[in-house]
Parts: structure tokens; C-alpha cells; sequence
């Protein structure tokens, strides 16, 4: 029998249901996922106006629907099966409940990134939604930017480098820099737009930074406001709060520069289409008619890196990526040419302070709050 659907669990409305549902009460026995980010919950009603629910099974469940009213939150079940409550075998799950992620950008609110160049306001934020595999394109701004996705894995190309962004990252990029993203899977993106002459106080380059907590707040806050919010009110403090977060955060050196030289060009793009490739300097001179003391005095001049160093930047960007889309850690490591998952996860671990699954549930974890 397929579960009826309520407007709330203790026979009030919906606001008082979603309460309930959020505070963990007796009333919920039972939760049923589905699948990805937006779920909806089987929930099991142990008490009702009338006083205790029947309770013959998992069929005689009720269902809470998300709709505009009802918060929408994603449970991890931590105990599941079947027990007593008043003389009936009922189905028990013990779950924590949270919210997912965050609401859609208001329709209201403009997607095209222009429209935030010129507002008189320090700071401009723009949330925008992106499907698996869409490209921006290269374009430039005359506001510094700083890239985030609140959800997803992107790529940044400038043409003086590539990034791979997870959640945990930003980017900053200055402004008129050309620069293009390829979204990994879907994307929940929020830009942030500042000015020319408040941006000077920042970085000349472009720069990987961490996201903190506080800092991902304040940008959902900025991106929730009216684009042009009242000056003086609390939009504008939650925006000077912004660039004093922006100048204490912490940088990241993870980059992937790209090289003028056309012999380097060739081997890097190799690279980059084939990140587990197994070839050394001396292979790579022998295809582009070069010296291996010529390219690697060539890979110290223009990208600053030496080539194993430039290479495992390339990985770590691959696997970032790659994690983020569920392929197990094993099948990352064999197929970057690591000779077992924990030599990649020590490799890993050293660069960006964390093993993959730890860094993949740190991630997870802050899109959950």
C-alpha cells in the first residue's frame, strides 16, 4: 500500500510537523531515504490526536512531502530493524536529521553575472545554478571574483593555470583576468563580485584559498539579500564582514600553471588528458625534440615547479575531482599509477592536510550545516 500523504505527524500543520522532524520527538519511529541530496521521509506516526497510530508495517508509513513549507533535510540512519512499542512489532530507526542544501537562487534575482558589475556596492554576490558538464566560456570582469560552489567540483582555467575547486575551495581571481569553469557534475555556484579598488587590498594573482564556516555563511547570507541591498542595514556588514574574513583565510597552493613554451605545451597536455601516464623527462625529450636538461631548466622557468612536482599537482586536481563523484580511492590510486591506496593517500594527506575520505567528509560536513 503506498504511503498517504499528511500535512504534518501530530495532526498540526506543517510548520509544526517539520518542528517535530527537526527536533528528533517520539513521534518519528521511522525514516526512509531516498536517494541523493533532496529526499523525502517515510516517517511512522507512534502517537496521533486519537492516541496510538496502527502499526502493521513499513506500508502503513506516512509520507512528508517537501513542498514551500516544509524544510527539506537529508537523515543518516545509524540503527534500523523491527521493535515493540505498545504490544506491536513496529518498524525503528534511530536518525540524525539535518539540513541539505541550500534553497535555490531566487527567480527573481538575476543569473547573469554583468548585471553585478556595476551595482555601487562593495561586495556583490550572485548564486547561480549549473547542470553537469556546462562551461562558462572564457570571459573577464572588471570586479575581482571570487569562484565558489557551495555544491560540486569545478574546474578554472586562466591562461596562466588550471584549478580544481571541491567545496572547501575558492578562487580568487582579479579583475579583468580571463578566466573559463567546467563544471564536474552539477554545480551550485556563489559569486562573489568586488570592486576594483577594495579588491587591490587582496591578492594580484589568482589564489586558491580555504572556505571557512563562517565565510561560506556570510557569502549565503550576501547571495539571499537583494543585490542591491540598503546601505547601512545589515547586508553592508555582512558584506565588510566578508572582506575581513577574505583577508585572514588561509591560502592554498594548489595550481596547475601552464607553460609558454610549445614543447612544454605538448607534454603538459598529455598530461592532463592522461594523468596516470608513467614517463619520465627523458621520455618526453625523445617526442618533443628536446634535451631532458632543457626541459626541466624550461619547467623551472616557467612554471616554478619541477616536472614530478607539476605532475602531481595534476593528480591531486584529477582526484579531488574524481572523489567527489563517488570513484573509490583504490581505483583513483591505481589509475594515477600509484602502486597502493595508501601511497596515494600519504601523497594525498601531505598536500592538502587531510587523506581523501577525510577530506571528501570535510567537505560533505560543511555542506550540511
Amino acid at each position: 500500500m503506498a504511503p498517504s500523504t499528511l500535512n504534518a505527524v501530530d495532526g498540526s500543520d506543517a510548520g509544526g510537523a517539520a518542528a517535530d522532524v527537526e527536533a528528533g520527538v517520539g513521534r518519528v519511529a521511522s525514516v526512509t531515504l531516498a536517494t541523493g541530496f533532496w529526499a523525502e521521509f517515510m516517517v511512522r506516526m507512534q502517537e496521533g490526536p486519537g492516541g496510538p497510530a496502527p502499526c502493521r508495517g513499513p506500508e502503513d508509513s506516512v509520507e512528508i512531502r517537501r513542498n514551500e513549507d516544509l524544510p527539506i533535510f537529508v537523515g543518516q540512519v545509524t540503527k534500523y530493524g523491527y521493535g515493540p512499542f505498545r504490544f506491536r512489532l513496529i518498524l525503528l530507526s534511530e536518525v540524525t536529521l539535518v539540513p541539505t542544501r541550500p534553497p535555490l537562487p531566487d527567480a527573481a534575482r538575476s543569473i547573469n553575472a554583468q548585471d553585478y558589475q556595476h551595482l555601487p556596492r562593495a561586495v556583490t554576490a550572485m548564486a547561480k545554478e549549473f547542470p553537469a558538464g556546462a562551461q562558462t566560456g572564457a570571459h573577464a570582469h572588471p570586479r575581482a571574483q571570487l569562484i565558489y560552489a557551495v555544491d560540486g567540483v569545478m574546474r578554472v582555467t586562466t591562461p596562466s593555470g588550471f584549478w580544481a575547486l571541491p567545496p572547501l575551495r575558492a578562487l580568487w581571481v582579479p579583475a579583468g583576468v580571463p578566466h573559463g569553469v567546467d563544471m564536474v557534475g552539477a554545480v551550485s555556484m556563489r559569486s562573489l563580485y568586488i570592486q576594483a579598488g577594495v579588491a587591490a587590498d587582496y591578492w594580484p594573482q589568482c589564489q586558491v584559498i580555504e572556505v571557512s564556516g563562517l565565510l561560506r555563511e556570510l557569502i549565503l547570507a550576501l547571495t539571499a539579500a537583494p543585490a542591491d541591498y540598503p546601505l547601512g542595514g545589515r547586508e553592508e556588514q555582512v558584506a565588510a564582514l566578508i572582506l575581513s574574513e577574505l583577508a585572514a583565510a588561509r591560502v592554498v597552493p594548489i595550481q596547475i600553471p601552464w607553460p609558454r613554451d610549445r614543447r612544454l605545451q605538448t607534454i603538459c597536455m598529455a598530461i592532463l588528458d592522461q594523468p596516470g601516464l608513467q614517463r619520465s623527462i627523458e621520455d618526453w625529450g625523445s617526442d618533443v625534440g628536446a634535451s631532458a636538461r632543457t626541459l626541466i631548466r624550461l619547467f623551472q622557468a616557467e612554471l616554478g615547479l619541477n616536472y614530478r612536482q607539476w605532475v602531481q599537482q595534476v593528480r591531486l586536481a584529477d582526484a579531488v575531482c574524481r572523489l567527489s563523484l563517488g570513484v573509490p580511492v583504490a581505483r583513483i590510486a591505481a589509475d594515477l599509477g600509484y602502486r597502493s591506496p595508501s601511497a596515494f593517500s600519504a601523497m594525498f594527506h601531505r598536500a592538502l592536510g587531510a587523506p581523501p575520505q577525510r577530506y571528501l567528509q570535510d567537505a560533505n560536513a560543511l555542506n550540511r550545516r
